[in-house]
């Protein structure tokens, strides 16, 4: 077992070991503290909604991200979206993408964003100065921001915590005996709470990942092909399962449910991928996660699919997330 999948057993288990550590989460917890009364927010011009946890890795974020953009649309808002842009190096900041950008540059997320919403994105480690060129720029009314529950200079008017209904808070410790960026208790100061795949020991509102449409990414002329997994040819279910996200085994569990004989492929949340990671010695077919497909395009496949998601979050989310709306401020 490698020394990550011993910290993530710890994290997701019993502390153990990781208890000699507990001197540093007490100074994590004072600095954080510390850093929320101390940091003054900033208004960017424009009402905000934040999107975010407070554990470390994946939590389903950008589905719900997406979700929320187009609900806001389709009510008229000119929405604009700001990311920290982890994993990238954008030649200067605040950084606007364009639909070519590479995830090189500005991060898989929100080039996956940018893609499938079609709305303004800009990253920047400072999130203030993202918010206000979307505002002075490009005359958004609105910023959703993409993380940043932990980005106390940008001022927020929503929060909405997002909580892996599988791991939960883990073993409850902040960082680094355990995977939590605040105390638990910090939950209880969000405006709403959104459980990834449900919880009976969770309170929330329940959200899903759909996703039954797989679409070709491989080389030449049958890319872009589509394709419902339930008319999967059965003799062709055996499949390599690639996913470089927060909690690999969602991606692989839902596979399964739908049917399919998976070999797992789990690789580190924004995994830079070499095209000899999805080289196998068999022709099995390859299907990865979208957060994936995005970073592999540039790559000569074979038989690669990729499975976009939704989220499909309960109605009575969106009648509070209506309510808080009307509250805002609107121009």
């Amino acid at each position: 077992m490698s020394l990550e999948q011993r910290i993530n057993a710890a994290w997701y288990g019993r502390p153990g070991w990781l208890l000699l550590l507990l001197p540093l989460t007490f100074l994590f917890r004072f600095v954080a503290a510390l850093r929320r009364k101390l940091i003054t927010p900033q208004s960017c011009g424009a009402p905000v909604i934040v999107v975010g946890n407070i554990s470390v890795g994946g939590s389903g974020k950008t589905p719900v991200v997406l979700a929320l953009a187009n609900f806001c649309r389709d009510r008229a808002y000119r929405v604009g979206i700001v990311s920290r842009g982890y994993g990238g190096r954008a030649p200067h900041y605040p950084f606007k993408l364009e639909s070519n950008t590479e995830p090189g540059i500005a991060g898989d997320e929100p080039c996956l964003i940018a893609r499938r919403s079609g709305l303004p994105v800009v990253v920047a480690p400072d999130r203030v100065a993202a918010a206000k060129l979307l505002v002075e720029q490009y005359n958004c009314n609105l910023i959703i921001s993409d993380d940043g529950l932990q980005h106390y200079r940008l001022a927020r008017d929503i929060e909405v915590l997002l909580v892996d209904g599988q791991r939960g808070f883990g073993n409850g410790y902040c960082l680094p005996v355990g995977p939590l960026r605040e105390p638990v208790s910090r939950a209880s100061s969000v405006d709403l709470t959104v459980v990834n795949g449900g919880s009976a020991s969770l309170s929330g509102h329940t959200m899903l990942l759909a996703g039954d449409t797989a679409v070709n990414i491989s080389s030449g002329e049958n890319s872009g092909e589509s394709r419902c997994l339930t008319d999967w040819p059965q003799t062709s279910r055996r499949v390599h399962a690639v996913a470089g996200i927060g909690n690999p085994s969602r991606f692989f569990d839902a596979l399964r449910s739908k049917g399919f004989d998976v070999i797992e492929h789990p690789f580190a949340d924004h995994h830079i991928y070499s095209e000899s990671d999805l080289q196998f010695a068999d022709d099995f077919a390859v299907i990865m996660t979208e957060k994936d497909a995005v970073k592999c395009a540039r790559f000569t496949l074979k038989n690669t699919w990729m499975l976009p998601v939704d989220a499909d979050i309960d109605d009575a989310f969106y009648l509070a997330f209506s309510s808080l709306l009307e509250r805002l401020p609107r121009s």
